[in-house]
């Protein structure tokens, strides 16, 4: 099939598709409504008995994958950042226009961090466990997903469903533009009304937790399923390319909020400024997860367990063949029956797989083409452990008993994202406030107002240079990596964030504002590639720990790839809900919003610190 693709192009693969679109209906309008109800039941029990997926093809797992491929599996990280963008620019001004506090606003954001911190690991852990023919990831990405279109349904319309379910409105002509940022100053309510809003602000606030938990939470599958799907070879230009698409959704997402929509037919038909920009971020979000989803199928979880009786000492003294890890673990498979390769590839590919000898709890071995003959077989460690398939409770164990390569990771990882949090979350607040002198709860019309939320929408234009920054730095990331290895990298890109920050906050001039957030960029490429390719080295040699003669110690206990990743992303939820805990408090003793920019250059220096801690090994 993946033969048939490339001489077809893209022109055959649309009218593949066409085609299958075509018979699917008429498939469909020709059955009954009682069979199309057994259908679905069907359909759905057929996901759990482990052998629809029998005779699929997954050749395609087992090779390098084109940076169009790339590209394609990491667009729905384009679709997060897209959501994210609008999240980060308009929830806050939008939370202290309806009568919110500063310190109060900060709170909010604590709310879904407090969830996902404690829920994201376990979403890790369950993904690993996930036994539906779907695959592990592409199951959490699409529920997730579900919450974060939620979120921005309900972030830009949360206060007119307030005036639905009775809150005051002392502006009934105009009663839905109270969200609205324009320049020239919609009739909004004025900082008397605050406490007129009660359910205004309920729904605005559960969309923030929907569109903060699920935006960020979607993230780890996401990446696992990336990584899942390629080979170790490709894991490098794999996340620099996941990185890439993360940054090209911010910018143009950011852009989007730079643009004033009230002087748009586009804007002015869908409601205003706000609710122009999340309701075209809302259709491009669903159509990155659809790309997303589709690209490449998973092998089932039933499939790579299916040989855990099967034990063949004949084939284990033949000889031993290097592994292409999938949701690496470090744990070992023996070889499959005949019976088991042909549920997993076809003909061609179970030729290649009949002289392996064993494989990764979570993953596949293949034997490569010719062009592929000479992998490196030394690189790769065989242990002779059982087959085994670990409970729940042991990777929900392992969340807590982590090797210390891990735990200073996942420090690192906090630093970062501390560091990153205070920028992205109150930045736009900043510039109206601290380079513009605005003001967000000066009387609607009033010099200050005006010139607070023009120093919003200056603000959505130097996270876009973040965010393109972002992008151009990933490209090179990757060769970095080779020039001079991954820990100069690391704690190069923090201290370049670091000195950014710290001039930023020191000029606090319009310049500065789109100049010094280039270094953001840097940054958020930093924490979003490098964290995760340590965790994919130490998956893929198996090694989480060095001995007493600082060598490596191979096959030091079982983990999930899932559930690793999904740990090292939870670190943004608990860095959001220390900040939120303490920036307000920290904004109103220094009073200004100045203190928040020092705040994410101090961060930063810890975590470059603490980056000189980890385990690089040969990276």
């Amino acid at each position: 099939m993946e033969k048939l693709h490339q001489y077809q192009g893209i022109t055959g693969r649309f009218h593949q598709l066409r085609d299958n679109i075509k018979e699917f209906y008429q498939d469909f309008g020709n059955e009954d409504s009682t069979n199309i109800l057994q259908r679905a039941k069907q359909t759905a029990l057929g996901q759990l008995k482990g052998n629809t997926s029998a005779n699929k093809d997954y050749s395609h797992i087992f090779r390098c994958k084109s940076r169009s491929e790339l590209i394609r599996v990491s667009a729905a990280v384009m679709g997060i950042e897209f959501s994210y963008a609008a999240e980060t620019a308009f929830v806050s001004p939008t939370l202290l226009k309806i009568g919110v506090e500063h310190q109060h606003m900060t709170l909010v954001w604590a709310l879904s961090p407090l969830v996902g911190f404690f829920l994201c690991p376990i979403l890790g852990s369950f993904s690993d466990r996930c036994k539906l023919n779907m695959g592990r990831r592409r199951p959490f990405i699409l529920l997730l997903s579900i919450g974060v279109v939620l979120g921005l349904l309900l972030v830009p319309n949360g206060e007119s469903l307030g005036y639905w379910f009775g809150d005051e409105n002392q502006y009934p002509s105009n009663a839905f533009s109270v969200s609205n940022i324009t320049q020239n100053g919609t009739h909004t309510m004025h900082s008397s009304s605050k406490n007129s809003h009660p359910w205004g602000i309920f729904f605005t606030v559960l969309g923030t937790v929907l569109l903060d938990f699920d935006a960020d939470a979607c993230q780890s599958p996401s990446r696992a399923y990336l990584l899942d799907v390629c080979v170790p070879e490709d894991h490098a230009k794999g996340l620099s390319t996941f990185t890439i698409m993360a940054g090209l959704g911010g910018f143009f997402g950011y852009s989007m909020g730079g643009l004033n929509w009230d002087e748009t037919e586009i804007g002015r038909r869908l409601g205003g400024h706000v609710k122009a920009v999340f309701t075209i971020i809302t259709f491009i979000f669903v159509a990155c997860v659809t790309l997303t989803i589709t690209s490449f199928s998973e092998i089932p979880l039933w499939a790579l367990s299916s040989s855990e009786n099967s034990h063949y000492p004949k084939e284990k003294e033949e000889s031993e063949l290097p592994l292409s890890t999938y949701g690496a673990v470090d744990i070992e498979v023996p070889s499959m029956r005949a019976e088991n390769k042909k549920q997993l590839t076809t003909a061609t590919t179970a030729d290649h797989i009949s002289t392996l000898k064993d494989t990764d709890e979570t993953s596949f071995t293949e034997i490569p083409d010719q062009s592929r003959e000479k992998i490196e077989v030394e690189n790769v460690q065989q242990t002779q452990n059982s087959v085994q398939i670990e409970s729940l409770s042991h990777y929900l164990l392992s969340i807590i008993y982590m090797p210390y390569s891990l735990r200073m990771v996942c420090l690192t990882n906090l630093f970062c994202w501390m560091a990153h949090v205070c920028y992205s979350l109150y930045f736009t607040d900043f510039v109206g406030e601290a380079i513009f002198n605005g003001d967000p709860k000066a009387t609607e019309g009033s010099n200050p107002q005006i010139r607070y939320e023009e120093g919003i929408r200056f603000g959505c234009w130097g996270m876009a240079m973040y965010s393109l920054s972002c992008a151009c730095y990933s490209l090179v990331i990757d060769k970095l990596i080779q020039r001079f290895r991954a820990k100069i990298v690391y704690i190069g890109g923090l201290c370049f964030y670091c000195t950014g920050m710290a001039l930023m906050a020191l000029t606090r001039a319009k310049i500065s504002v789109i100049l010094f957030s280039w270094t953001a960029g840097v940054m958020y490429s930093t924490l979003f590639t490098m964290p995760y390719l340590l965790v994919a080295h130490y998956h893929y040699l198996s090694t989480f720990e060095l001995d007493e003669n600082g060598q490596a110690k191979h096959g030091s206990g079982v983990r999930g790839l899932g559930t690793d990743i999904a740990i090292i992303s939870s670190m943004v939820f608990l860095a959001q809900f220390i900040l939120s805990m303490c920036m307000g408090t920290i904004i109103k003793l220094s009073g200004t919003t100045t203190a928040v920019i020092y705040t994410a250059s101090f961060l930063s220096l810890c975590g470059a610190l603490s980056a000189t801690k980890i385990m690089y090994l040969d990276l």
